[in-house]
């Protein structure tokens, strides 16, 4: 089906530019219609008429939507439906009030989907890049039970507990990379530009150089004859490691590689069992199947190594068994995990047991994070001290000796 791009006036009179498929122009003009839009030129190909027009396009397609847009937004949908406005309504307020620009569009092309007779669910499914699996099987449950505006408030629950525990692992992680970065810059100018103005003044020295100082000149020996060669060899690595990373197989081994990392790999554990247990709370009090909801969990937990575990356990129910024995013969789970979902299942309060489980590792997760912060923070200062001491003495002895020379 060909694509054409237009400009149309919408109901408020604003310019707004895009692509969409049709049969031909006529059908074209047609959908704008239906979408509400007063189509002002309608071209066929994905580049829109005028270097401008495509520009804006361009920025519309270059502009990210962040998690605090994502949560702002859900709030104002949960609260326009609780006041009774109907979804079309809804969708053209948030269009009209949106600061983000692919947002804006985005409520633009939900509402002409909602107006042609999709779903709700459908009109949030064809923007996966913005809207997270998670996201719209919340949205889904919701419509199928008529209790949207509850479920979207257990969404935003989750949406700000899952950015709150990111963030502070983030913030726990941003002073060491930090720190490294420091290290290696300091590294490299020191031995760059620092070491190379003594070599010559050793060399005519002709004093037996300390260890320091030849393996400071030999490693910049090395760097003046291979930089070049080091620095392919470095950038081929990254992007080897990139391509592999996307792959199933690279992506599963690199997971269980963290999980196994002292300090951190606890810390992710942990992190992830959070994520789980509230996750699987909130979707089951939404009246989502425990199978869809080990779906929806394996495409949200962030770590391939538990979601294969997910797919495992999915395939035990399946045969009839219940809940709590697959989790046993898991790998990652943890011994509270497995007994809280065994209690749960067995009495009937399946859900508050997870959600005393999500609660537990929530302060884990604190704690862990302060843990790991005072763990790494000694072990940073040691490295930058080492390095700088290094350098120091391969400088600064062998002039102690030309010192003691010339005295």
């Amino acid at each position: 089906m060909p694509s054409f791009s237009y400009q149309a006036l919408s109901e408020t009179g604003r310019t707004v530019t895009g692509t969409l498929e049709a049969d031909s122009a006529e059908s074209a003009q047609r959908k704008l219609l239906s979408m509400g839009y007063i189509p002002v030129s309608i071209t066929q190909g994905a580049r829109p008429a005028g270097l401008s027009a495509w520009w804006a396009e361009k920025q519309v397609d270059l502009t990210k939507v962040k998690v605090k847009e994502i949560i702002l937004f859900t709030k104002q949908f949960r609260t326009m439906m609780q006041a009774g406005i109907s979804i079309l309504d809804i969708l053209r307020i948030l269009e009209e009030q949106s600061e983000n620009l692919k947002l804006k569009r985005i409520c633009g092309e939900m509402n002409a989907d909602i107006k042609q007779g999709k779903t709700l669910f459908e009109a949030f499914s064809a923007h996966p890049k913005v809207f997270s699996n998670l996201y719209r099987n919340m949205v889904k449950a919701g419509e199928e039970s008529g209790a949207l505006p509850e479920v979207l408030h257990r969404l935003i629950y989750l949406i700000e507990h899952e950015h709150k525990v990111k963030a502070d692992i983030n913030s726990a992680l941003q002073y060491p990379i930090t720190v490294v970065i420091v290290l290696a810059l300091a590294f490299y100018v020191l031995l760059t530009f620092v070491i190379p103005k003594f070599v010559g003044i050793f060399a005519n020295a002709k004093i037996e150089l300390p260890w320091p100082t030849v393996i400071a000149i030999n490693m910049y020996n090395f760097f003046a004859d291979y930089g070049y060669f080091v620095l392919v060899g470095v950038i081929a690595f990254i992007w080897g490691f990139i391509r592999v990373l996307k792959t199933e197989r690279g992506r599963l081994v690199w997971d269980r590689f963290w999980l196994r990392v002292p300090v951190f790999g606890p810390l992710f554990t942990k992190a992830a069992m959070a994520r789980f247990a509230a996750i699987f709370a909130i979707l089951q009090a939404s009246g989502v199947s425990v199978l869809a909801i080990l779906d929806i969990l394996g495409g949200t937990i962030g770590n391939a190594a538990i979601a294969l575990e997910f797919a495992q356990i999915k395939e035990q129910l399946k045969e009839g068994r219940g809940l709590a024995p697959p989790f046993r013969h898991t790998k990652h789970f943890t011994p509270m995990v497995i007994n809280m979902v065994s209690v749960g299942e067995e009495s009937g309060n399946l859900e508050e047991m997870l959600q005393a489980v999500a609660n537990h590792y929530d302060d884990e997760v604190a704690y862990a994070v302060a843990s790991l912060s005072a763990a790494i923070n000694p072990i940073l200062v040691l490295g930058l001290a080492g390095v700088v001491g290094f350098f120091a003495l391969a400088i600064y002895m062998p002039m102690w000796d030309m010192t003691k020379m010339v005295k």
